[in-house]
């Protein structure tokens, strides 16, 4: 998968969990302002992040871009949303859980081989 394909697919990742979110929090179809304000930012920060080659997800990366009150509103949006995508989205949910293990494994080794 190249670089833009794995930026677009965080980006859909994302924007689905705000959907969920907004959908069961604020109860409308559509997302509101607050959550379409989150979708976007989310969107431009994933556009503009210079590791998309070898990280995984943005809870795993060494340098958190989002403004302090956006990453608390994201992490709230994923405390929310990550349980529930098993029964939305159970492909996408089985494959970020495969992601983040696989990508723990890997922080492991590099921790232990600089010691």
């Amino acid at each position: 998968m190249d670089i833009e394909d794995k930026r677009e697919r965080e980006k859909l990742i994302v924007c689905e969990m705000i959907a969920l979110y907004c959908r069961k929090k604020h109860g409308g179809k559509a997302l509101c302002a607050d959550c379409r304000e989150l979708s976007e930012y989310a969107c431009s920060r994933s556009d503009k992040c210079p590791f998309m080659e070898n990280k995984t997800f943005c809870s795993n990366c060494r340098i958190h871009c989002y403004r302090p009150e956006m990453r608390e509103k994201i992490r709230a949006v994923m405390r929310f949303s990550g349980p529930r995508m098993m029964f939305h989205h159970p492909i996408t949910a089985m494959r970020h859980v495969i992601e983040v293990k696989r990508e723990k494994k890997q922080q492991e080794m590099e921790l232990h081989n600089e010691t």
